[in-house]
């Protein structure tokens, strides 16, 4: 199956929409102002086995996208309400026609795309 003609960047918006972005900031520091990126989110790849999809932190603006700030991100994320990964990963799964109770999954490593755009990698292994 094509997934790339699941996952378009309409889908991807919809499945994490935007919004989500100021929220995260709201909850952290009390207003999304003072958020430094916006994060979104991209399908990379998929077989039989394994799908990736990469959650984008574009910096704002006027701020500043340093590593300091992202690579502690991972492990954030993954237990964060309002980025919500294992929704996120329910709802992929879903789209792929998978059974969501035979997946795992796991984000990698912060990875520095260039000093304007940082990548975190969310790997869906299915089993």
């Amino acid at each position: 199956m094509e997934y790339s003609g699941i996952f378009t960047r309409e889908k991807l918006d919809a499945l994490f929409p935007r919004e989500r972005t100021d929220a995260f900031f709201d909850a952290l520091f009390g207003g999304s102002e003072d958020g430094s990126y916006d994060i979104s989110v991209d399908f990379v790849k998929a077989d039989g086995r394994e799908a990736q999809f990469s959650f984008v932190l574009t910096q704002r603006p006027g701020k500043c996208l340093a590593c300091n700030l992202t690579y502690g991100l991972p492990q954030v994320f993954t237990r964060h309400p309002i980025i919500n990964v294992k929704g996120f990963v329910e709802s992929v799964v879903a789209e792929m026609g998978r059974d969501p109770e035979k997946v795992q999954w796991q984000l990698g490593s912060t990875r520095e795309s260039s000093r304007e755009v940082h990548t975190i990698p969310l790997f869906i292994r299915f089993q």
